[in-house]
């Protein structure tokens, strides 16, 4: 849907002044009763639902519509998994196609002609030296599950139990894999540094940071007193998203395959939010050149539906029969949706289309750095865009960059849902504002999202920003509010 059909945003409190005639409608009040429900039934570790209070009951591509008559661009896009926004026409096709088949919905793991048109889909858009000698393990059907996956076949295929992973990373919500994430309380994998430009771990950034990183790594895995024995595995991501959006070095990526390589040590690489074009490239790996031993793709392979996968090289195919199992590893709607998803992304070229478009919203935010002090940097990579609010004022002298200002980043993911744009926050300390568009994102739409990206950081950071003293015995009303922080 165009942004020119987007209703103008409203503030919170005219949005019940008017609403559409067909919204829900129940004794609880219509949309309200169905947040509330939502608070009062689901558990405390819902997220999302949490700062977007809102009930969508429409969407197309960039567009969702909520119960309550307001439209809004989501530059969440299920947290990167509509590659092609809402409802796509090829994807609802492709889904009614196989329901009007009478093809069966739930098959495990047999083998169906939905099935081998993905696999064959998905292989044509691998790199070359991977899909030449490749298998594939389908999973169950979230990314977190192919992580597990991923793990555990280089831990059978090696004999070895360790493993490799980044400060920064985020790899999913299971056991195995909140263990290789950057969050993990309980440290049962061997952490290494990750190449940060603006709060690089050494304190130089650049290039010069990226190399004491590998050499780090390389230290660690070649000193026989470092209490780091050879791994089953490294585990990275080529763009940290959760971790704030962070891109890595092309060169680094070559140092860590290199590294893994000399050592035979698999190297896993997590394409689950960065693949299917939304860095510019198919995957991720594609900017540096790296083939990996073992990929983990999830979100948009499966087309807006549940879907996830490993495919990784066929000399580490050592399971038994059943070792990695799951009821709904066989989801032939997810199936048919991603194969439709993969063959769009690749015959229109919607991953150079991200990279040129990226580009161009990311040299605009860049911008606003200028004018923004608030600003620490902006980075990522095609549509798959983090900015990094910051607290000048708070600066020690010691402190090369800003601190982190969390507080100020959700009051601009506040005001721009108030002006009708869904962003996500992100990073080490919750100050990253994350854009992750569908790659079908047009110019139009993309200046509509950065106009009030912009707007929506300025009424912020007014907010933000403290009044300067009284003057010596002037008086303040005593109903006068303080500054907001």
């Amino acid at each position: 849907m165009a942004v020119t059909e987007s209703a103008p945003a409203v503030p919170p409190a005219a949005r019940t002044q008017s609403r559409p005639t067909d919204r829900p409608t129940d004794q609880g009040g219509g949309y309200e009763g169905i947040l509330r429900r939502q608070s009062q039934r689901e558990s405390a570790a819902r997220t999302y639902a949490r700062s977007l209070p809102i009930v969508p009951v429409r969407a197309r591509g960039l567009t969702i519509e909520g119960a309550d008559g307001r439209r809004y661009l989501d530059c969440l896009s299920g947290a990167g998994t509509l590659a092609l926004g809402h409802n796509h026409p090829v994807v609802l096709e492709a889904i009614r196609k196989v329901l009007d088949s009478g093809a069966p919905l739930h098959v495990l793991d047999l083998a169906t002609p939905v099935k081998d048109a993905f696999t064959s889909e998905l292989f044509a858009t691998l790199p070359g030296a991977l899909a030449d000698d490749a298998r594939i393990q389908f999973c169950g059907p979230a990314g977190t599950d192919a992580v597990e996956a991923a793990l555990k076949l280089v831990r059978t295929a090696t004999g070895r139990s360790g493993l490799l992973a980044f400060t920064g990373a985020y790899h999913g919500m299971t056991a195995g894999a909140l263990d290789a994430s950057g969050g993990a309380p309980d440290v049962r994998v061997t952490r290494l540094p990750y190449p940060q430009r603006y709060r690089c771990p050494f304190g130089v950034g650049g290039e010069r940071g990226a190399e004491l990183a590998a050499r780090w790594t390389e230290n660690l895995l070649d000193d026989p007193k470092s209490g780091v024995t050879t791994p089953a595995g490294m585990i990275v991501e080529a763009v940290q998203g959760e971790g704030g959006v962070i891109p890595a070095p092309d060169d680094w990526m070559r140092r860590m395959r290199r590294i893994t390589a000399d050592r035979s040590i698999p190297l896993i690489v997590d394409e689950v939010q960065t693949g299917v074009g939304r860095t510019g490239a198919f995957w991720a790996v594609e900017h540096s050149g790296v083939v990996p031993d073992v990929m983990v793709l999830s979100k948009a392979i499966g087309g807006s539906l549940p879907l996830a996968v490993i495919v990784y090289r066929s000399e580490l195919d050592a399971w038994e029969p059943g070792a990695h199992a799951g009821t709904f590893r066989g989801n032939q709607l997810a199936m048919a949706a991603g194969t439709a998803t993969l063959a769009y992304v690749r015959e229109n070229k919607l991953a150079e289309r991200a990279g040129t478009l990226g580009a161009r919203m990311l040299g605009r935010l860049q911008g606003l750095a200028s004018a923004h002090p608030c600003v620490g940097e902006v980075r990522g990579r095609g549509l798959m865009i983090g900015v990094e609010l910051v607290d000048p004022d708070a600066a020690g002298p010691d402190d090369s960059v800003p601190p982190p200002a969390p507080a100020l980043a959700l009051a601009v993911q506040q005001e721009c849902l108030v002006r009708g744009l869904i962003v996500e926050l992100g990073g080490r300390h919750s100050a990253v504002v994350r854009l992750l568009p569908p790659l079908t994102l047009t110019d139009e739409q993309a200046t509509a999202v950065l106009d009030r990206f912009a707007d929506a950081l300025a009424a912020a950071e007014r907010a933000h920003t403290p009044r300067p003293p009284a003057p010596r015995g002037a008086t303040t009303p005593r109903n006068a509010s303080g500054p907001s922080h």
